[in-house]
This record gives structure tokens, sequence and C-alpha cells, in this order.
């Protein structure tokens, strides 16, 4: 019916199975690739909301230098600095933010988590939402607590993704082990990234 050249010839077992053994190959060493996407997004949303971070508390110290470092209370607590409009409380001592919500109270041996969240709403412009109730972290980007490093308070930043489903919130040292987390110390403006994926 047909000529020899035009009959239809399938695969042999042979060859089917050796392009099963490289997709094979091809997807074993593709796959880890593809699961590191999601944490390398989560180091790369931590690192890009703390380098903004940094950048306003710069700004504000700035501030503080230009208005002739108001001092506020011997304690350091009680300095202002208006950023676009916006009171931002900063330890009279440093000129590092301290406060976002005008606690005039508020100074780097004397802060809440409270304190710590309004400074991320208070310096920054389109601020990711923020809470300091570790039942609320469905709806929100960052999860912020206060703590203290043995000479001062600091805030830390967990971004909320990086630490649900724990059975408790975390607290202390944690920041060092358990998420991803920017801190902020007040005393030194200093803001330090920790990616625990």
């Amino acid at each position: 019916m047909y000529p020899e050249q035009f009959k239809q010839r399938g695969f042999t077992l042979i060859e089917l199975i050796i392009v099963i053994v490289i997709l094979g190959l091809l997807a074993a060493s593709a796959i880890p690739r593809f699961t590191r996407v999601s944490a390398d997004a989560e180091d790369a949303a931590v690192e890009g909301v703390a380098g903004g971070f940094a950048s306003a508390v710069s700004l504000v110290r700035a501030e503080w230098e230009l208005r002739g470092r108001p001092q506020g209370n011997p304690d350091g607590s009680g300095a202002v600095v208006i950023m676009d409009g916006v009171p931002v409380n900063v330890d009279g001592n440093t000129g590092y933010p301290v406060s976002g919500n005008n606690n005039s109270e508020a100074h780097d041996q004397n802060m809440a988590a409270e304190d710590c969240r309004t400074i991320m709403q208070a310096v920054l412009q389109g601020a990711p939402t923020a809470t300091t109730s570790y039942g609320l972290l469905a709806e929100n980007r960052y999860y912020v607590t206060r703590e203290n490093n043995g000479t001062n308070d600091i805030c830390v930043y967990y971004l909320a993704s990086t630490i649900q489903g724990r059975a408790q919130a975390p607290s202390g040292n944690d920041y060092l082990s358990i998420g991803n987390v920017f801190v902020y110390n007040p005393r030194t403006g200093g803001v330090s990234i920790f990616s625990n994926n």
C-alpha cells in the first residue's frame, strides 16, 4: 500500500527509557532551584525594607543635626523632629528615632513594641503593614517587638510569613535563629538583617 519509505515507525522501548531518564535528571536538578525561589524572595523583601528603613533613619538623624540637635528632657526623651509633616520622636542624646506615635517619654532605654511599630510607619513612605499582636500575623507583613540587648532597647521586625505557624511569638534572641528579620538599634542607628531560611 505505502512505499517502504513512508511506513510509520514508533520509538523503541530503549529510546523511550533513555528519554524518561534524561527528563528525570533534568527535573531532579531543576526542582531545588525552584523551591529556593520563595526563600530568595523572602530574603529580598526583608533586605529591601531594611535598606529603606536604614536610609530613613539616617534622614531623621540628619534633620535632627540640621535643627541644632534638640535635646528634649535630660534622659533623652521628648525631642521631636518633623519629617514631611510627620512628627518623629528621637532620642535627644543621639538623634535616632525612638517613636512615631507622640510618645514623648520614649528614649533608647524606655521603648515599647508600639514605639517600634510606629517608627516604621512614621519614617517609611508607604510602609508595610505591621502589628505588635502575634494573633494578627495573617493581616500584616511584619510582626514587631521590642527587646533589650543588655545595653538598650532594640526594635525587631519579623517578616510575618517566616514565623507564621509557631505556637508562640518569638522573643528574646529568637531573631538570631527564627524567621527573616531586621533589627534596629536606636542608640547607634544601626540596622542588621538576619536571614534564617
